[in-house]
């Protein structure tokens, strides 16, 4: 016996609304998990101070500026590559097949499991151009997994620039260049940053790929030759040796927080974007 429409449009309603409640109760679960166990270990003193003892005492401070190293190598990286592609694949080729490869290489790429670029990076960085485990090394690898995410992101929001301001610019005498520079990039940006963002967040967050090519050392870091230890690889090590499970609970604490604003903050300018240009 068929349902009527009115019912199993209820029906469809209820099964995702209950699917979205789910979702989201795992997320909330989890967050406020750690922040109940590392909150309280969170502190200045904890955020400004050296580690001891392999971790199991004193704070965070050098894992804190050795994954802001890395964040920013990786990021200096990419970005450039990334939106440079972009354009490249939008404003300055059109759909053939070379297009449809570098996008299909892109989408490969995003799939590949971060073990196996700590796999590469380990080898070609660390041990063939002997840069040893290094932010540097750290960062070209991390550079590598977050960049076809800054390709997709940012070729999605040059495409959604319109025409019309191409054509307009065009019609007063500015090369395409000049379109690209002083149109279609500003109206793109907030939508490109967005991809950055995102970027951002899964570098911070990556712990197979780092722990591989920028090491694990505890000491602050002096130049990008040094080796590093980010906080996720921190918080890997101290819950995995059974080092200090209150630290790895505060370190993971951090972790958290700060990829929650990375998202927040991308997002946020995503819908400022999508707003301005309806």
């Amino acid at each position: 016996m068929r349902m009527p429409p009115k019912y199993t449009q209820l029906a469809a309603q209820l099964v995702m609304g209950l699917a979205t409640l789910a979702t989201l109760a795992i997320l909330v679960f989890i967050i406020l998990f750690v922040l109940e166990k590392g909150l309280p270990v969170v502190g200045l003193k904890f955020l400004l101070s050296n580690p001891q003892d392999m971790g199991k005492a004193g704070g965070i401070f050098p894992v804190v500026v050795g994954t802001i190293l890395l964040t920013l190598v990786a990021i200096a990286i990419a970005t450039p590559l990334g939106v440079g592609t972009a354009i490249y694949l939008t404003e300055y080729t059109r759909e053939s097949r070379i297009t449809r490869v570098i996008r299909f290489g892109a989408d490969c790429l995003a799939g590949i499991p971060s073990i196996i670029f700590g796999l590469f990076g380990f080898i070609f960085f660390v041990t063939i151009l002997q840069m040893g485990w290094s932010i540097l090394s750290g960062g070209l690898t991390l550079a590598f997994m977050i960049l076809p995410t800054i390709i997709r992101t940012s070729e999605e929001a040059i495409k959604s620039v319109p025409d019309s301001f191409r054509e307009v610019s065009f019609s007063l005498g500015a090369t395409r260049w000049e379109t690209v520079q002083k149109v279609v990039l500003p109206s793109a940006l907030p939508g490109i940053v967005t991809g950055v963002m995102l970027g951002v967040g899964r570098s911070i967050g990556e712990t197979a790929a780092v722990i591989f090519t920028a090491g694990s050392s505890l000491r602050m870091p002096t130049s990008l030759m040094d080796s590093a230890r980010t906080m996720s690889v921190h918080f890997y090590i101290l819950a995995r040796e059974g080092i200090s499970t209150e630290n790895a609970y505060g370190t993971a604490a951090i972790l958290v927080i700060t990829i929650l604003l990375i998202n927040l903050t991308a997002y946020g300018l995503m819908n400022r974007f999508v707003a301005k240009n309806n």
